[in-house]
């Protein structure tokens, strides 16, 4: 098998090679399968090589924004039906398959430790909403995409940040806790938030939005965790099936909203990722030192400082489906999936290599 991954790392090299020799002759249109072909072969044969290993979510992220730019038409419409309707479908899978990976014990973390929950709860819901309006501001954007951006700060915590969490050395339980927390009382927190910030940039119909976040996540949050209590134990297969399914959820997820929103992309997509680096930058270091400030220890703060700046990309674009503007307001979340999962495993991996002196 490690012969096989060899071969994958050599093709990613002389893929990723032919596609800049095309660019640079001026052929960037036909660099698609190139671009393309290197990213997945560098996923697949990076699993020999630790580093590359860690960043295997990110490489098959790449490759997924990759086909939805080069290749859009494909994942716009067949016929009468257009991909944007999988989208909640997915997303529900999604938050299926982190329903079966929870249970009443994850919340026992907010008994055990009760001020680093509410710290990193308040953190999440006022940092990057606040953030966000700065931004949507400060850049001028047009409403609609301004309205995304508040969005996507307005959301919950991604379950992303779980397992980043994990490779950080981080507090775990912590991690899942608020997660989980963060997630519950989305159906609330997330309309409340949209309609005092980005009512003025878009129509926000609260009791509406609050019934699309309760159908996204909660149902199926409600579903696995009946799953979980009732036959998980006893099927062995669902424990590593069910992250895969999630996974692939969410690159098919990524693939539909950039090929639906392309063009948009290529008009303000350097202005929305710029946005997007600030923004959850900002998350990561503002949501580490709210726990420093109040005392916790490093391995909580690094949780916060994740569960800060991660967010929820797919309810965000779930949402800006259900509101008709996939291809305007779920732009910003298009683009804060690849940047979370990339500046999130880079941070993750680089607290990793670094001592938690108060452990």
């Amino acid at each position: 098998m490690n012969r096989v991954y060899r071969l994958s790392l050599i093709s990613s090299a002389i893929l990723g090679l032919l596609a800049i020799g095309m660019l640079i002759g001026a052929k960037g249109d036909a660099t698609g399968p190139f671009v393309i072909g290197s990213l997945v072969c560098l996923a697949l044969g990076g699993r020999i090589v630790p580093t590359l290993k860690q960043m295997s979510f990110t490489l098959w992220v790449f490759a997924a924004v990759a086909l939805g730019m080069y290749y859009p038409q494909y994942f716009q419409q067949i016929g009468d039906f257009k991909f944007t309707s999988l989208i909640v479908p997915l997303i529900q899978l999604i938050m299926f398959s982190m329903g079966t990976e929870m249970s009443l014990k994850d919340f026992e973390g907010v008994i055990k430790m009760p001020k680093a929950v509410i710290i990193g709860l308040i953190s999440h819901f006022t940092i990057m909403p606040l953030v966000a309006v700065v931004l949507a501001n400060g850049l001028g954007f047009p409403p609609e995409i301004a309205a995304g951006v508040i969005l996507i700060g307005s959301v919950p915590s991604g379950v992303t940040s779980n397992v980043l969490a994990f490779i950080a050395k981080a507090n775990m339980p912590l991690s899942v806790t608020i997660a989980a927390i963060s997630t519950l009382v989305a159906p609330v927190m997330t309309p409340f938030l949209m309609k005092i910030l980005a009512g003025q940039y878009v129509e926000i119909d609260f009791v509406k939005m609050m019934l699309h976040v309760v159908e996204i996540i909660l149902v199926p949050i409600a579903l696995g965790l009946i799953i979980n209590k009732l036959i998980r134990k006893g099927v062995k297969w669902l424990q590593t099936i069910m992250p895969i399914i999630s996974m692939t959820g969410v690159l098919m997820m990524l693939v539909v909203i950039v090929s639906s929103g392309r063009d948009s992309l290529l008009a303000i997509g350097p202005l929305l990722f710029l946005s997007s680096m600030i923004h959850h930058s900002i998350g990561y270091l503002l949501g580490y030192w709210s726990g420093r400030l109040m005392g916790l220890d490093e391995k909580s703060c690094r949780t916060i400082s994740l569960e800060v700046g991660m967010q929820n990309g797919g309810l965000a674009s779930g949402i800006a489906l259900q509101m008709g503007k996939i291809a305007t307001v779920g732009l910003a979340s298009a683009i804060s999936v690849p940047w979370m999962t990339i500046s999130g495993s880079l941070l993750a991996n680089w607290w990793r290599n670094k001592e938690v002196k108060d452990a």
